[in-house]
């Protein structure tokens, strides 16, 4: 299993791989140096993607969280690592089937990976449905809603045109000196290949959320979110249990696990909830980005799960990270979305469009918009009902089954053509 990124890049793929684990198979993490720990508590061997300095490096630039600039500092951050990946794939034993299940930024590498081993089935994981190509509706490049009265030629012209200037410029010469490296042709366009990859690509969110598109990769199976929590075991800690006890819920309010450039959001946050009269947990492991000094009302925590904090809170205010929608839509609470960059901006506008929460973005997000924002969506009781509604359609979604099978099925379909061969 490859997963690069943060925690809400990370966890889904624990999860999945513990139900593979479940059925016998064995499951070794390739993922950046910081979740080690994490990864092996999981009960997985681990092999470190560069190291904890290159994963710093990449986060504390703040172009990763500019939505214009974004793609490219995360392609240069994590082209060296990735291209390890053959070499990896080179050490397995050779006498062992093998499949390699990875995230949709490492399927280039997953074809690297291939020209050392011609029979290795790769399966693709897609976390968010932004990680995926699409002209249909709904269509949301980066900040921008595209209208559905918009003309497919249009959409085709504007995605060939970011391709042109923000994509293929700046990943194709890399990917394809490394593709000749490896005796591979090269390619035109990255996202036309990444699609091409996979043997099998799995949509790791529900159809209700994100409903399958006709040129979304194939072939194509669709699954649920794989929610982990990482020590079901724990409690929440006496600090946070007696703040809880000693007021109404709280607003949490996150930017992600990675972000370390919040530091407005932070300070509009608390601009929010003192207009608002309202208590509030702020979440970020990096306590260099709040407000000096937070009043009694306001807890910081550097990190706590969200499964077990969010049945107490009254609505969390987010980056729009999937691992952190998902869990807001499992809680059950409304959420109030502020992207930043990646596939943030397509999840707070599908957050919308469930009637769950509004989506803000980071340069509009003051401190009387968040509270006009949230005062609305903690009155409104339609927007709590379809809250309710949408943590009890996940609860109901927890087999893993057949997302399994379904990965079994490509290990199976690669061994009878080795077979016929």
């Amino acid at each position: 299993m490859v997963s690069i990124g943060t925690l809400g890049d990370v966890n889904p793929f624990i999860s999945l791989g513990q139900a593979l684990q479940r059925r016998g198979h064995r499951i070794t993490f390739l993922a950046p140096a910081v979740h080690e720990e994490l990864v092996r508590e999981a009960g997985f061997a681990f092999h470190a993607l560069g190291s904890r300095e290159d994963y710093f490096a990449l986060i504390n630039n703040p172009d990763l969280w500019d939505s214009r600039k974004a793609f490219e500092t995360l392609w240069r951050g994590v082209l060296s690592i990735l291209v390890k990946i053959p070499t990896f794939v080179r050490a397995l034993p050779a006498d062992e089937q093998c499949l390699l299940l990875t995230h949709p930024f490492a399927l280039p590498a997953a074809s690297l990976a291939r020209a050392e081993r011609p029979d290795l089935p790769i399966v693709g994981g897609y976390l968010a449905p932004a990680n995926m190509r699409t002209l249909h509706d709904p269509l949301t490049i980066g900040p921008i809603g595209i209208p559905a009265w918009l003309p497919m030629s249009w959409r085709r012209w504007i995605w060939n045109s970011i391709d042109a200037k923000l994509i293929d410029r700046i990943a194709v010469p890399d990917l394809n000196k490394e593709r000749q490296r490896n005796g591979l042709e090269p390619v035109a366009h990255l996202v036309e290949h990444m699609h091409t990859v996979a043997d099998l690509s799995l949509t790791l969110f529900p159809s209700w959320f994100a409903k399958d598109q006709p040129d979304w990769p194939q072939p194509r199976h669709s699954g649920e979110f794989p929610l982990f929590d990482p020590h079901p075991e724990h409690e929440l800690s006496d600090e946070i249990r007696h703040f809880l006890a000693n007021g109404d819920a709280p607003i949490i309010f996150t930017s992600g696990t990675g972000h370390k450039h919040g530091s407005a959001y932070f300070s509009r946050a608390l601009d929010a909830v003192t207009r608002l009269g309202r208590r509030a947990i702020f979440l970020t492991p990096f306590q260099k980005q709040l407000p000096t000094a937070l009043p009694g009302e306001v807890l910081w925590q550097s990190y706590v799960p969200l499964r077990r904090l969010l049945v107490h809170a009254a609505a969390i205010v987010h980056h729009g990270g999937i691992g952190t929608t998902a869990e807001a839509l499992r809680s059950g609470i409304p959420q109030v979305v502020v992207p930043f960059a990646h596939d943030q901006f397509d999840n707070g506008a599908r957050v919308e469009a469930l009637g769950v929460g509004h989506s803000i973005k980071a340069a509009s997000a003051s401190g009387r918009v968040l509270e006009s924002t949230l005062a609305s969506l903690l009155s409104s009781d339609s927007v709590n009902a379809r809250c309710k509604a949408a943590a009890m359609r996940l609860a109901k979604a927890s087999d893993t089954v057949p997302i399994c099978e379904a990965i079994e099925g490509v290990l199976l379909a690669r061994s009878k053509k080795a077979d016929l061969i």
